[in-house]
């Protein structure tokens, strides 16, 4: 299944306090966070291109490395659902997965799932079941505590028929509405159903400095 990337790596990563993008921080091996998380659909031959929503000028200055041909490089927007926006408009697959730039730790096997998954659907996401029980609190007294059975932890990739979220996407704007990730567009704006596919509690997102170590 031939599909684009299309990476989200325009935040200011604040909480790490770094005073630049968190994603271009190292990790352990030498490698940034960003270089780490391209470098898995690098190494996918179904993945055709790579849309990395980010600052030109920094990753050009902090990545010098080139991948001609398959990166393509793009500004962001003033909030994460515009640099989405922003990187759709580039996109030339018919399946697009869209994908955390601060997620580093995502695994051929996870990738190999979520193309399975679209042999038969039009969206998919990784998901882990919660560990942890949810409670509802409301002006801080717990209101309700929901059945953890049924709680799943949302990841990235979320991959989608490319005509799918741009349709989606275009409603959302006219709407002014503001998803808490991609899928929530699909399931406000379509009677698409979004597959679970298992994904790894190792598929973390890098947040805060304690999560580099």
């Amino acid at each position: 299944m031939e599909y684009s990337a299309l990476i989200v790596a325009a935040g200011s990563g604040s909480r790490m306090g770094l005073g630049f993008n968190k994603v271009y921080a190292k990790l352990k091996d030498g490698q940034t966070i960003l270089e780490r998380t391209i470098g898995v659909f690098l190494r996918d031959p179904d993945c055709k291109e790579i849309i990395v929503v980010t600052d030109p000028e920094e990753y050009r200055k902090r990545i010098p490395a080139r991948s001609i041909g398959r990166i393509v490089l793009c500004s962001g927007g003033k909030t994460r659902q515009e640099s989405v926006n922003c990187g759709l408009q580039a996109v030339t697959q018919p399946i697009v997965m869209i994908h955390d730039g601060a997620r580093p730790y995502l695994s051929l096997k996870n990738l190999a799932n979520l193309k399975t998954a679209m042999e038969t659907e039009k969206a998919a996401l990784l998901m882990i079941p919660c560990k942890d029980t949810i409670k509802k609190v409301v002006n801080g007294y717990v209101e309700e505590t929901y059945d953890r059975t049924t709680l799943a932890a949302a990841q990235t990739p979320q991959v989608f028929d490319t005509e799918l979220i741009l349709d989606c996407m275009e409603r959302a704007i006219e709407e002014g509405f503001t998803g808490t990730d991609d899928t929530s567009l699909v399931e406000k704006y379509s009677n698409v159903k979004v597959k679970m596919v298992e994904g790894s509690y190792e598929n973390i997102k890098i947040t805060t400095p304690e999560d580099l170590k």
